[in-house]
């Protein structure tokens, strides 16, 4: 009897809390404040000075903020995911004496599978001195791995030579693993950026002062997004070269910490600056183009750096096409009203910066694994 009277009573309060929310009801552009309105093309589904808690809980309805949301919310998890496993996967700074706690590698009973192995994995790491790869090779040989199926042998042996290699490269160079500072801190700057830009669509509707705030939180966070993503190309480009390393890293910081003052200011925020915005920003990413030019005529021979850079080519047609999109208000403009729930231009470009960042990250993998193998030479 108390378990159903108690049944009861959460299913009362359950409806009296919806019923709360439904009292706030979304209202179309017109019936907005003017800090609220920023794109005319969207006429309704709007949510206006709503109370702090049902606003919270406004993340699992439908409104024309809710993909804003959930587009940069799912990126921060998947950056956060991301960063988790490389923080696993990347090897920490270690010594040779790592070589007697390492593994076994699977058998090789036949000796021409484990000449091949040599050699792939003495191409693979040409800095590493031949009796070390011999030592690795000869110090466990259980049986049973290989067959008699030649392809299958093949496959086996480069999933081998891959693992062999992400594992002991690092710890048997003659020098330990690159510092890996600007990498995390890109990560670092994805994920602030994408966390700030969600808090900033879920609660700026609260009222004129939260909105301020939010706003300024998310163009800082596109800020930093921006900054960040210089570290590790530039880093990992001069890191030979401490005068060019320093120039352009202090450069993009000082272009960044600018860019944050100059976000702080209230005009800034005005629905006819919006062109300036995406200007600026753009102009941030723009300014990438030097770094990146002086790295290809430096190392215009080197496999790594041509690879690198088709990445940050792809990363900037995201992040500029973006722009785009966000400055031109393409396709709602086309078609008010249609794409106020799904569909207009904030929601691409929220999509594309997601885009741009993960190609940035598999950039940044491609510099590490560079210097890690090579260093300076």
């Amino acid at each position: 009897m108390g378990k159903r009277t108690g049944e009861a009573e959460m299913e009362r309060k359950g409806k009296r809390f919806w019923k709360k929310m439904m009292e706030h009801q979304l209202v179309d552009y017109h019936s907005l404040p003017d800090y609220l309105k920023d794109n005319e093309f969207i006429i309704g589904h709007y949510r206006s000075e709503w109370p702090l808690k049902q606003i919270f809980f406004s993340v699992f309805s439908i409104h024309n903020e809710t993909l804003n949301v959930w587009t940069h919310l799912i990126g921060f998890f998947i950056f956060l995911a991301l960063t988790i496993y490389t923080v696993m996967k990347l090897p920490s700074v270690m010594d040779f004496h790592s070589l007697q706690h390492l593994p076994c590698l699977p058998s090789m009973p036949h000796m021409s599978h484990l000449h091949i192995l040599h050699q792939e994995l003495k191409s693979s790491l040409p800095s590493l001195p031949d009796w070390h790869l011999l030592k690795l090779l000869s110090s466990c040989m259980p049986h049973g791995v290989f067959d008699s199926n030649h392809t299958t042998n093949l496959n086996l042996l480069h999933s081998v030579k891959e693992e062999a290699v992400n594992m002991i490269a690092p710890l048997l160079l003659a020098k330990p693993p690159i510092s890996r500072w600007p990498f995390f801190a890109f990560l670092g700057g994805a994920m602030f950026c994408l966390l700030a830009s969600s808090i900033c669509h879920l609660f700026s509707c609260h009222s004129q002062r939260f909105a301020y705030i939010m706003l300024r939180l998310d163009y800082s966070g596109i800020a930093a997004l921006i900054t960040t993503s210089f570290y590790p190309p530039v880093y990992y480009s001069f890191m030979c070269d401490p005068f060019f390393c320093n120039l352009y890293i202090g450069c993009i910081t000082t272009i960044g910490i600018s860019t944050i003052i100059v976000s702080l200011l209230p005009v800034f925020q005005s629905p006819e600056f919006r062109c300036v915005r995406a200007g600026l920003f753009f102009s941030m990413g723009i300014s990438g183009v030097v770094p990146v030019l002086h790295k290809l005529i430096l190392f215009r021979h080197i496999p790594e750096a041509l690879h690198t850079t088709m990445y940050e080519i792809l990363m900037g047609m995201f992040y500029g096409f973006g722009a785009l999109v966000y400055a031109t208000r393409i396709p709602e403009r086309w078609m008010p009203g249609r794409f106020d729930i799904a569909g207009h231009s904030h929601q691409l470009f929220h999509v594309l910066v997601v885009a741009g960042a993960y190609t940035h990250y598999n950039a940044g993998l491609l510099y590490l694994k560079w210097r890690d193998l090579k260093g300076c030479h």
